[in-house]
């Protein structure tokens, strides 16, 4: 059996850490210290947790901090490096590449170079853009043309514009990624951007967080608010279409509330490294490994990785 492939994975070169501090993300969302990360060891961890291969992506708080012209550099930045990483270790790791949002044509520009010169295998989006959230009007041209490649869009959390208020003073990731991530996708459903570009392949991360005991709970609001004239869409239907990582800690708990609103075939292996620490990534790896399968004859590693190489392609993320 071929390994776990994680779609869930981090990178933090040290130009883009300093580039962050500079822009004043000294505490990224709340967290004490940025991680400190090497190619070297990152295989070192998914050599010894059963991982074959990494999709890379840059975390929160993303590549824009207030510049347009500065975001469209870093993107290219890290998603060149991103790039030369998969190069150098080839069956290794892939690459969902960084718009720089809310910078629509920037993002278009960089979307194109992503895919059709750096060949990533997808893009990685922050669930909200300084405040504009993922179904914002603005970014439809940026769904339009992901929607046309077919693309796998990998939403990523970071901290709501009121964290100061609402994350009372305790990291972000904690709660506020959960809630952000559920924020975003509704906003993405309220605005019938998936309805409108049926080609996207979302992955929803952390499964889904706060998503699968508010699914029910947003259908009905959206039946309640549909235009007189139109039926109203299925949010459960919808969501039941979108991929959902088990970046986590997943159990016991949150793996078991996914599969009360997501088929197994759409659950993918997440492991949240470098932001989590490798002791606890490889604790993840070995408990997931061990957790009973919903799908008789397959573990959980089997199935996710059947269905990362259905949604990537069957040469691993290439």
């Amino acid at each position: 059996m071929s390994g776990l492939i994680d779609v869930h994975a981090h990178f933090a070169t040290d130009s883009y850490v300093s580039q962050a501090r500079g822009a004043g993300h000294d505490l990224p969302d709340g967290v004490p210290a940025w991680p400190s990360w090497s190619a070297a060891g990152h295989l070192e961890l998914m050599d010894r947790s059963g991982i074959e291969l990494a999709v890379l992506s840059v975390s929160s708080p993303g590549v824009h901090f207030g510049d347009d012209a500065a975001a469209r550099r870093l993107a290219r930045e890290v998603n060149e490096d991103g790039a030369r990483v998969v190069r150098e270790h080839p069956g290794r790791f892939g690459l969902f590449a960084s718009l720089p949002l809310p910078d629509v044509e920037g993002a278009l520009e960089e979307l194109a170079y992503a895919f059709d010169v750096l060949h990533a295998d997808g893009v990685v989006l922050e669930s909200n853009a300084h405040g504009a959230y993922l179904g914002d009007a603005r970014f439809e041209p940026v769904f339009a043309e992901l929607g046309r490649r077919g693309a796998v869009v990998f939403v990523h959390p970071t901290s709501p514009v009121c964290w100061e208020r609402s994350a009372l003073g305790r990291p972000r990731p904690m709660i506020e990624f959960v809630f952000d991530t559920a924020r975003s996708v509704t906003d993405l459903l309220f605005a019938g951007t998936l309805e409108r570009h049926p080609g996207l392949r979302v992955i929803v991360p952390h499964c889904g967080g706060a998503l699968p005991v508010l699914a029910d709970r947003i259908n009905g609001f959206m039946r309640l608010f549909a235009p007189g004239d139109r039926q109203a869409p299925d949010a459960v239907a919808q969501l039941r279409r979108l991929y959902y990582d088990t970046a986590g800690p997943a159990l016991p708990r949150q793996l078991p509330a996914l599969l009360s609103l997501a088929d197994p075939a759409r659950v993918l292996y997440g492991s949240d490294y470098c932001w989590t620490p490798a002791e606890a990534a490889a604790e993840h790896a070995r408990a997931f490994a061990a957790a009973p399968s919903p799908v008789e004859g397959e573990t959980w590693p089997s199935l996710t990785t059947a269905n990362a190489r259905a949604l990537l392609g069957e040469g691993g993320a290439r």
